[in-house]
Order: C-alpha cells, then sequence, then structure tokens
C-alpha cells in the first residue's frame, strides 16, 4: 500500500528528517518521503502488518501531528485541505502573530536602546533608582511577544524531549536563554538596591537581553511569513490545475437535462457541453462536432477538431459547436486528476541530492547546540568570568544556525520545476527523474510514432505518360476502397483530402503479400508490389527504377496497372513530425548523442535517421530487444534517456536511467515512464533536458549560499573572528536572527526564478510554424498552416487590415484587453466578440494580450468595447 499523510508542527527540514525517521524504523515500512513544502508524507508499507494508525502514531510519538487526506467527497473538509486553503490559514495566523508582536516590539525597543539615540524616556525609566522598573517593564512588554509565537516553545521543546531538536528548539533554547538571564539580571539590581550596592546594580542596569528575546522571536516570525508567501507561489502549478476542472455538469437524465455537481457525474453519463464550456470528466464524443482547446492539458496551442468517436478529456474547453459526450472517466481517473496527482507527488518526492541536505539538516540542530553551548563556557572563562558576553555569544550562535536555507534549498526548486514542468504539458513523476535526467549522455528515440508521424500517408504520386496525377489518385482510391491495409487507407485519405470522386469496384480480390485486384468499368486494375506485377505480365517500363529510388528514400513504392501495362506509382512513408529534425539538432546543442531505435528494416530506417540528422541508427530491433539494446548501451557508461511511445516500449522505458513517453495524450502512460510528455512534439524532451538542467542549477546555487551563510554565519557569531583580531564585531543575537531570516527568504527567492524558464530551443510554438510546403513537413500533416509573409513583400501582413474573401471584402481590427488570465477568459473574450453582428470571427491571444475579430460588416470600436467590458475585461486600446 502506497499511503498519503498530512503531517502538522513541521517548521525546518529537521522536522521532516525526525519525522522521515520515525516512520521509516518501523518494521513493515519499506519507504517513507517526507515533504516540508507540502507538510505531507508518502509512505510505501505492509497493509497486513501495519495500520495507517500506527504510522500516524509513530509521528505522534516523535513529536508531530498526523492525518490521512479528506475524501474527494467530503468536499467542505477536502476544500480545507487544498494546499492554497492551507497557504491562507498559515499566512492569515503569521499575519496576526506578526502584527502583534510588532505592537509590543516597539515600545520595547524604544526603552531598551532609545537612551543610545539620544530619546528621551519617562522620568520613572530613568537613573540607577529604577533600574528595577526599568528592567520589568521591558519583561513585561517581551512576555506578550512570548504568548504569541509560543509555537517555537511548544513545538521546540517537545521535541528537544524527544531528543530530536530541530529549529524551533534553537530559536526556544535561544530566546528563553535571553528572558531568563534578563530575570536573573533584575533580582541582582533589586539586590543591590538593596543592600547599596550601586556597582551591582549599573554591572547589569545595561546588560538586560529581553529586547534581543523579542526581536529575534519578532524577526524570527518576518521571515518565516515571507518565506511561506514565497512558498505559496511555488504551489500555484498545483492550484491552477484543480481550478481548471468545472464545478457542475449538464448531464441527461430521462431526456432531460439536468445540471449536477461534478463529483455526482457517473460513468456511462451522457453530458452536454456548449460553446465556451469547460469539459467537466474524460468521455467520448456520441454526437455533434465541435473544436476543443486542450491547451490546458497539453499545451497544445490550437483547437482541435472533434466529432463521434473522438475522445475529450476534463479541463479542455469547448471552442465552437456543441455537441454530447459519453463519461468515460470520473473523479479521480480523470487525466487532469491524474496530472495533480502526478505533480502532487513529484513535489512531494526527494531526490538524491535533497536527501543528502536532509541527513545534513537532521544532525545540524543538535550539533549547533553543542556548538553554543561550547562557544558560551569558552567565552566564560575567556573574558574572565563574564556571563553577559557567554550568553551573547552562546544565543546568537544558536539563532543564527537555525538551518532553514539548508532544508528549503532543493524542495522548493524540485517544486518550482516540477510545476513549470506541468504547465508546458511535460509531467515529471518523481524529483530523482528530475534530477537523473541532468545527467544523461545518451538519447535513444523510437522512430514510430515518435520522430515520425505514426502513420503512413502519400509523398509521391508518379504516374504514366498517358495519365495525370489525379487519374492515377482516383484509380488507387477506387481499387484501395475495400482493403483494410495501412497503406490503403493513406490512399484513400490523400484522395478525400484532394476531394477526388471515387466510385465503387467490383469483383474485389486481396491477394495476401502482393496486393490488391478488382475491376474497374469495363477493364481489370490492379495495385500491389513489384511480385504482383510480375507474376501478371504486364509492361513494367521505368517504374522499378523510379520504385528503387523511392525505396533508398525510405519509401514503400505500390504499382498500379490495367491488363497490358503498369499507369503509375503511388509511394506511402512514415514521416517525420515537423519538430523531429529541429529536437535532434537541440539534443546535439545539448551535447547529448542521439540513437535512433526501430523495428524498421536498415534501409527504411538509415532515411528517415539520414533526414533527421541521427548518425547511430538501430534497426529491425523487436519490441522485446529494445530493453537489451538500452542496456547494452549503459554497459557501455552511457547514462540513458529513452523516449518513446510508453506503451510498446514499456520494457525499454523502464529499463533506461530516464524513460519518457511521448505523445501520451488522454491515455497517460503512467507506469511504464519517468516523465509523461502530454503531447506528441519531440521538443517537450529537449525542454525536459533543459529543465532538468535549469532544476538542478537552481539547487546547487541554493545549498552553496546555505552552507556559505553557516560557515560563516556560526563562526561569526562565536565571536571566533573576533578573538582572532580579524574584525573588533561581535554578533548579537537579534541581528543573527535578522540574517538567519533573510537567508531562508534568498533561497526561496533565487528558486522562484524558474518560474520564469523557458526553452531556449523553441522561440515559438511549433503549432504556430508552417508545416506545409517546408522540408519535414508531411503530405498528412492535417493541422492549419500559419500565414508566413515574404521578407521580400513591401508591405508587411499587419500593417493591412482589409482582405477580400470570396469576393467580400472583410476587415480586421486588433483590440489590445487586459485582464485574461487563462484559456477560459480567452473563450469568454471570443465568446463575446462572436455574437455580435458582422464578426465573422474572433481570436483572442492569452500571451500578447490582444484579440483580432474579422469584420464583413461594420462593426463600431464602442460596440466591441461594450462587448468586452460587459464579458468581464477591459479594452486598452483598438487598432
Amino acid at each position: 500500500m502506497k499511503q498519503k499523510f498530512n503531517v502538522t508542527g513541521m517548521t525546518c527540514s529537521a522536522c521532516s528528517a525526525h519525522v522521515e525517521k520515525a516512520v521509516n524504523k518501523l518494521d513493515a515500512v519499506r519507504k517513507a518521503e517526507v515533504s516540508l513544502m507540502t507538510n505531507s508524507m508518502t509512505v510505501d508499507y505492509d497493509e497486513s502488518a501495519l495500520t495507517p494508525d500506527g504510522i500516524i502514531q509513530a509521528v505522534v510519538h516523535a513529536g508531530y501531528g498526523a492525518s490521512l487526506p479528506q475524501k474527494a467527497g467530503d468536499t467542505a473538509q477536502a476544500k480545507a485541505q487544498r494546499p492554497e486553503a492551507q497557504m491562507e490559514a498559515e499566512l492569515s495566523s503569521m499575519k496576526h502573530r506578526l502584527i502583534w508582536s510588532f505592537v509590543f516590539l516597539i515600545p520595547l525597543f524604544y526603552i531598551s536602546m532609545g537612551h543610545m539615540l539620544g530619546a528621551p524616556l519617562p522620568g520613572f525609566l530613568t537613573g540607577l533608582e529604577n533600574a528595577v522598573a526599568f528592567g520589568l517593564t521591558q519583561l513585561l512588554l517581551t512576555l506578550p511577544i512570548m504568548y504569541i509565537n509560543d509555537k517555537y516553545y511548544r513545538v521546540g521543546f517537545k521535541t528537544l524531549a524527544h531528543l530530536a531538536p530541530n529549529m524551533d528548539s534553537l530559536i526556544a533554547v535561544g530566546s528563553s536563554a535571553a528572558v531568563i538571564y534578563g530575570v536573573f539580571a533584575i533580582y541582582q539590581m533589586g539586590y543591590g538596591l538593596g543592600h547599596g550596592d550601586w556597582a551591582l546594580v549599573e554591572q547589569y542596569h545595561m546588560d538586560l537581553y529581553f529586547e534581543s528575546a523579542g526581536m529575534i522571536l519578532t524577526l524570527i516570525t518576518l521571515g518565516k511569513y515571507l518565506e511561506t508567501r514565497s512558498k505559496g507561489k511555488t504551489s500555484q502549478a498545483i492550484t491552477r490545475l484543480m481550478d481548471l476542472a468545472p464545478k457542475t455538469a449538464s448531464v441527461l437524465r430521462d431526456g432531460v437535462e439536468v445540471e449536477i455537481p461534478v463529483e455526482e457525474v457517473r460513468v456511462g453519463d451522457h453530458i452536454v457541453v456548449r460553446p465556451g464550456q469547460s469539459i467537466p470528466v474524460d468521455g467520448v464524443i456520441v454526437e455533434g462536432t465541435s473544436a476543443v482547446d486542450e491547451s490546458a492539458l497539453t499545451g497544445e496551442s490550437l483547437p482541435v477538431d472533434k466529432g463521434p468517436g473522438d475522445k475529450v478529456a476534463a479541463a479542455s474547453i469547448n471552442k465552437s459547436g456543441s455537441f454530447t459526450f459519453e463519461a468515460l472517466r470520473v473523479g479521480e481517473d480523470t487525466t487532469l486528476a491524474q496530472m495533480i496527482r502526478l505533480v502532487e507527488e513529484a513535489s512531494s518526492s526527494k531526490a538524491p541530492i535533497a536527501k543528502l541536505a536532509d541527513k545534513v539538516a537532521g544532525v545540524f540542530v543538535p550539533v549547533v547546540m553543542v556548538i553554543a553551548a561550547v562557544t558560551a563556557v569558552a567565552w566564560f572563562f575567556a573574558s574572565g568570568y563574564d556571563i553577559t558576553k557567554a550568553l551573547t555569544t552562546g544565543v546568537a550562535v544558536l539563532v543564527i544556525s537555525c538551518p532553514c536555507a539548508l532544508g528549503l534549498a532543493t524542495p522548493v526548486a524540485i517544486m518550482v520545476g516540477t510545476g513549470k514542468g506541468a504547465e508546458n504539458g511535460i509531467l515529471i513523476k518523481s524529483a530523482e527523474a528530475l534530477e537523473t535526467l541532468h545527467t544523461v549522455n545518451t538519447v535513444v528515440l523510437d522512430k514510430t510514432g515518435t520522430l515520425t508521424q505514426g502513420r503512413p500517408v502519400v509523398t509521391d504520386v508518379l504516374p504514366a505518360d498517358d495519365m495525370d496525377e489525379e487519374g492515377l489518385l482516383i484509380l488507387a482510391a477506387c481499387l484501395e476502397g475495400p482493403s483494410e491495409h495501412p497503406l490503403a487507407t493513406a490512399i484513400v485519405e490523400e484522395s478525400k483530402k484532394r476531394n477526388l470522386p471515387v466510385t465503387t469496384v467490383g469483383n474485389f480480390t486481396a491477394l495476401h503479400g502482393r496486393g490488391v485486384r478488382a475491376t474497374l468499368g469495363d477493364r481489370t486494375c490492379m495495385g500491389g508490389n513489384l511480385a504482383m506485377m510480375e507474376e501478371s505480365g504486364v509492361d513494367l517500363g521505368s517504374f522499378p527504377e523510379k520504385a528503387e529510388e523511392l525505396a533508398v528514400q525510405g519509401k514503400t513504392a505500390l504499382y498500379f496497372a490495367d491488363e497490358h501495362q503498369v499507369l503509375g506509382l503511388i509511394a506511402v512513408a512514415d514521416t517525420p513530425k515537423p519538430t523531429s529534425a529541429a529536437a535532434v539538432a537541440a539534443f546535439r546543442k545539448l551535447g547529448l548523442d542521439v540513437v535512433m531505435l526501430t523495428g524498421d528494416n536498415q534501409r527504411t530506417a538509415d532515411a528517415i535517421g539520414k533526414e533527421l540528422g541521427v548518425t547511430e541508427v538501430m534497426a529491425q530491433v523487436l519490441p522485446q530487444d529494445k530493453e537489451r539494446k538500452v542496456k547494452e548501451l549503459q554497459e557501455q557508461g552511457k547514462k540513458v534517456a529513452m523516449v518513446g511511445d510508453g506503451i510498446n516500449d514499456a520494457p525499454a522505458l523502464a529499463r533506461a536511467d530516464v524513460g519518457l513517453a511521448i505523445g501520451a495524450g488522454t491515455d497517460v502512460a503512467i507506469e511504464s515512464a519517468d516523465i509523461v510528455l502530454m503531447k506528441s512534439d519531440l521538443m517537450d524532451a529537449v525542454a525536459a533536458v533543459e529543465l532538468s538542467r535549469a532544476t538542478i542549477r537552481n539547487i546547487k546555487e541554493n545549498l552553496f549560499w546555505a552552507f556559505f551563510y553557516n560557515s560563516i554565519g556560526i563562526p561569526l557569531a562565536a565571536g571566533v573572528f573576533y578573538a582572532l583580531g580579524i574584525t573588533d564585531f561581535m554578533l548579537n543575537p537579534m541581528f543573527g536572527a535578522a540574517a538567519m531570516s533573510l537567508s531562508s527568504v534568498c533561497v526561496v527567492t533565487n528558486a522562484l526564478r524558474l518560474r520564469f524558464f523557458k526553452s531556449k530551443f523553441r522561440t515559438q510554438s511549433p503549432q504556430s510554424q508552417q508545416t506545409e510546403n517546408v522540408p519535414g513537413a508531411s503530405a498528412g500533416d492535417d493541422r492549419t498552416p500559419a500565414p508566413v509573409c515574404d521578407q521580400s513583400c513591401p508591405v508587411q501582413l499587419e500593417e493591412s487590415n482589409q482582405t477580400t474573401q470570396g469576393g467580400t471584402e472583410t476587415m480586421t481590427k486588433t483590440l489590445n484587453i487586459e485582464g485574461m488570465m487563462c484559456a477560459h477568459c480567452v473563450a469568454h473574450v471570443e465568446k463575446a466578440l462572436s455574437a455580435l453582428g458582422g464578426v465573422t470571427s474572433a481570436k483572442a491571444d492569452l500571451e500578447k494580450k490582444q484579440a483580432t475579430v474579422t469584420l464583413a460588416a461594420p462593426v463600431s470600436d464602442q460596440e466591441l468595447k461594450d462587448a468586452v467590458t460587459e464579458a468581464g475585461y477591459e479594452v486598452v486600446s483598438i487598432q
């Protein structure tokens, strides 16, 4: 059983290390991983030997709290456990504590330090005769600060009692020592006043450290508040994913459309979706057609046409027509739910580099406490029994050494990195996969479906002298129409694409391993391979030489003939995807060796490899042998990333150091791969490598500064530099608290830079590039190409907003819009503009914050502006 738990009471990486250690000690637990970032724990255990209650008890015994997450059905409690809800509650509590801490700290600081700046004090607090009142006033102002921030004491002393001290233990011991010493000083001053020992009163009058205790607690809380606010931004990816799903669904019950909460949708329900609405669950269309925006799930920028039989996924947006679909996967089984689960698991998992930091943090706190004690004792004797100096250095060491920055260095970067990947349709299953990916030096690419389209398309039509291309294609489509062979399907699809007329044939016969034969009109025609033509005794002419040339290019040539002669050749091939060549080149620029692995014949594989720039080609490899090929590469000392379709290549994906399933779409290949690429674009694999390198670089920066900070801070606080004469400055405890808080904020802020990650090899979305009439574009690629303006054209496209369509003059206008934040906003704007009379089309661009409308009749700027404003957005300008 793999079970997730919520853990409370953790404040630093030492806490998470202690909880992890306590649970891993249980006999039935195979592996437990605790995430400080998400306050959660994932435990892999034998459910026949251990219950969840037993695990919870182990956490409680370690000094922390644990509970099982609420089921999705318990809506109120489930919402309360959402990351953003927990973060908001924590921030609200911290803000309350912070405000009241400053309310008491400001007068405390004024009374204790004001006289140094020449600020006046009330008469009852000035002079040695009022020393006790001076001390008691500070104590009374410090006690509320301690009470407000009692969490540090409750958790700190509790974990100390369990012999598992954490960051709170350092704060609790340090601030308590300062206050206890202050109370001791008040008693000494009282004794001096009672016995006329003015020297004793003067000695302790200015040696009160109440303001240090108050400042330590307040600054630590301020640092924690800023840190929590920053951490909140790291979980935005999960929050945005959760918010994508609609809350209700329009379900047909007994022929009547009923709106119900999405939690009540069941498998088999028929759901109606109208333009602009989000699809609530996964399913298959049974009636109607539409264009569906799947960008939230796959990153695909262009809407995908859908009709009966096509699958749709939750959180996709219906852009145009209405349709009805049957629910296939609901609740936790939808693609969106799987994405959320993957991102959460990756965020809470630990990379090897993080485990090292956790081990260090786990022993760091007790070591620091020993260092603080030794420092205090050493200064006590070195300063001639000056307890003030001993206390100052001891407390300073305690508060500056909190390992917050060390514990945050890795998990924050991992969470931001995996979240950024999810935004781009790259689902990273574990932090270990994210870290390992940056070490790979060889990438193995499956050919079919990864480098190529995965389906054959017509590439060449070579008719005989007395026939044209259309005539040959009509003949071929008629012959191949009844056939179910994939090559026949490619020819039929090409004829449909060209809108060619197709008639039925008679006496259709499929000859296995040869081709097809049928009667077309008053003559017998055939289509197939060279062997079929030779057996039929038809005149081949020069076509065998042409067929050989096509074969060298990796294409399959099909002969078409009547009873006397060959009428032409049609070449069919599985063509490369538009971005494959660019992806191979990008892998090379990243320093990776590229290997193509395929079960296809050597000649076809070599042709594809040459076209894409792959130098190492392994052909005629059976699916079961792919895993062995990957193993052979690993035995040569190579770190291998395998990119495949996630199903046929499962053994190879599992064997590789990192497996990437490409083109998974709605059928996410969760079990076979470490990383799931939601769309069929190899450039995403390149982006995944770049993201991995950026994340690990960020982690190393964080760890360096965290270690550097402690290596400088501890000797400075201990007074080592002062004792050696390097500096005449000794660190005050409250400055140590400020430095510790600042270090944590700096680490989190550095990790947040990953939110701006962009692949350097993808300057624009590949879907926006023209795919027709360019190298590598297939004849069967049915995506609409974007217009390309010739650079030599004296008038650029954007300078002209008037065109002619079918003899009707049209006009385009561009609206600059503020307020669009997501795909839902885009849909709302487009819907509002399309509803206006005279608007033939409306297209909004989220990145450019623009909407372009095409007008068939005059529409005023004010009408356009009002439509957008009513939809809830602001029009800045209209061009």
